[in-house]
């Protein structure tokens, strides 16, 4: 009985850490994505700058016109705290907001949350 009790916890324990690692190994540099809606009124996993960054720079804070866009991963990196943080670019080579080229986002909690996906 007790070899049993143990085999599932160890199944399920496995399980665990894999799903855990599935989503940020499935992106790379290269891949390209599209940006969602997001599930609260502003994004959270996408790191897009503040409105008065964005107007102080010329640009147009207009959030809803990013939603859409098809980006491509352009960097990847693996932060001390384990989460994986990406920066995308626009594939058609404009910037964000008419100000910035690149953006930064969290790569696990984007995809959970709908606010990137894969094509």
């Amino acid at each position: 009985m007790r070899i049993i009790v143990l085999a599932i916890l160890f199944v399920v324990a496995t399980t665990n850490i894999n799903a855990q690692n599935v989503i940020p190994q499935e992106v790379k540099v290269g891949d390209i994505l599209e940006i969602g809606r997001p599930d609260a009124p502003q994004y959270k996993h996408i790191d897009f700058p503040r409105a008065n960054f964005i107007i102080k720079k010329g640009g147009i804070a207009n959030y809803k016109r990013v939603e859409g866009n098809k980006v491509v991963v352009t960097a990847i990196k693996e932060k001390k705290d384990g989460t994986v943080e990406v920066k995308i670019k626009k594939t058609d080579g404009k910037r964000f907001f008419n100000s910035h080229p690149v953006v930064k986002a969290d790569l696990k909690n984007a995809l959970e949350s709908g606010e990137l996906s894969a094509l």
